[in-house]
């Protein structure tokens, strides 16, 4: 069997199976089992469509009973979308509001996650809910009811109450490339040609349609971060209107298009006046993104820059270098906490300070050091200057010509204009 689309490796050991944060129990094992098998399913189509990956599975839990449900057994609709005047495929009679109401039946599961995610997107009484952030699950559980979704007056707390218990936020994070996925536990969801699921088996090996263990091949490659899909056109980061452009957008067309002044681009996206056009693709806010973030904190991760988050979180670069005591220039550890919306005890350990680093310089050369160096010390970028010597940096830092010599492997004492070295310093 050619398997086509993606494999995401889905964070369920922070919540649902670790036992840590919640009683087991109030866990439903029928419950996990459904989300474990869907979640796949659900990230793609929120990086599809942008309909959040935590209302997508609480509303498939509760409308299909974990998988359970006589309508969901005869018909595969997970999302309990009745026929519609327009609706020309097959259908099945069930007792809902009525009487014998027609819904519709879908040939397989894939099709009525797609059909729904179709649905919110192309009815306009939803429409406003695509202006939410994609992490305000009660905003959208409530607009759901608002919007007519469903008649059941406690809809909303009952799909906030699966988000919070199972931590279904979780997929949408990673959907939207906050969270990085882990191995303790993995859910797989993969659709062939024919649209045949390929899944894990109970213990949580991947396998594929002839049994074979998936990871012994190596097709999983776990330290990967997913590529993030972010929706089509203007959406919201932490309530803040931002698109996502492509590398050699016109800053300026951007402008044109979004009725903004060029200079506000610039600012509110802490851009080089300099950029005339995208260098890469990237999040471009269209207001003044906010002082706090939607999140309490994130999880630095090896090759972010304090600027990738400030973008990400939709939170100021300067209201985040504040909260954690940082400077433009500091690269902190990989897997420290940063805070988002209030002032950290205390600064997150360093990886790196770089000097004399232009914003378009490969990091890639420091990463090795930032892995191998000791996380109490920073490390400086020098770049040796006209009658330079290792004496005078040695004084200069504080450091021996000997230390100096051992950290960039040199194998004489002279030096050239325009020579990068790396200089430890102690904090």
């Amino acid at each position: 069997m050619t398997l086509k689309s993606r494999l995401f490796l889905l964070i369920c050991s922070m919540g649902i199976f670790s036992g840590s944060v919640r009683s087991q129990e109030n866990i439903n094992p029928v419950v996990v089992e459904y989300v474990r098998t869907y979640a796949d399913l659900a990230i793609r189509e929120m990086q599809r469509t942008g309909v959040p990956a935590s209302i997508k599975l609480a509303q498939g839990i509760l409308e299909t009973e974990a998988g359970r449900s006589d309508l969901v057994r005869r018909s595969n609709n997970h999302f309990g979308i009745k026929c519609k005047s327009w609706w020309n495929g097959e259908k099945v009679y069930h007792d809902d509001d009525e009487q014998g109401e027609c819904f519709r039946k879908y040939a397989e599961a894939y099709d009525s996650w797609k059909d729904h995610s179709d649905y919110l997107k192309s009815q306009p009484r939803y429409a406003f809910l695509f202006e939410l952030d994609p992490e305000d699950y009660k905003g959208w559980a409530k607009g759901l009811k608002k919007a007519g979704y469903a008649t059941n007056p406690k809809y909303p707390q009952i799909l906030i109450k699966y988000i919070e218990l199972y931590h279904l936020d979780d997929y949408t994070q990673i959907a939207m490339g906050k969270k990085k996925p882990t191995t303790e536990y993995l859910a797989y969801v993969d659709i062939d040609e024919n649209k045949n699921a390929v899944r894990t088996t109970a213990g949580g090996t991947l396998t594929n349609s002839e049994g074979q263990n998936i990871l012994a091949n190596n097709s999983v490659q776990t330290e990967e971060i997913p590529k993030v899909i972010y929706p089509e056109g203007e959406f919201k980061i932490n309530d803040t209107r931002v698109i996502y452009a492509n590398e050699g957008s016109s800053l300026l067309a951007i402008a044109e298009t979004y009725r903004i002044k060029l200079k506000w681009l610039y600012e509110f996206n802490e851009l080089d006046k300099k950029t005339e056009v995208l260098e890469k693709d990237q999040l471009i806010f269209l207001q003044r993104k906010r002082r706090q973030g939607f999140n309490d904190f994130h999880i630095f991760r090896r090759g972010e820059t304090l600027t990738d988050i400030s973008q990400v979180e939709g939170l100021r670069l300067e209201s985040l270098l504040a909260y954690n005591y940082l400077e433009a220039e500091m690269i902190p550890a990989t897997g420290e906490k940063l805070y988002l919306k209030d002032e950290a005890p205390k600064r997150p350990k360093l990886a790196a300070v770089v000097s004399y680093l232009t914003a378009d310089q490969d990091l890639a050369a420091l990463d090795n050091v930032q892995q191998s160096g000791p996380s109490e010390e920073s490390i400086l970028r020098h770049v040796v200057s006209a009658k330079e010597t290792l004496y005078s940096l040695s004084k200069k830092y504080q450091v021996t010509q000997e230390q100096i010599r051992e950290w960039n492997k040199l194998n004489s004492g002279e030096l050239r204009i325009g020579q990068e070295l790396l200089i430890y310093k102690s904090r």
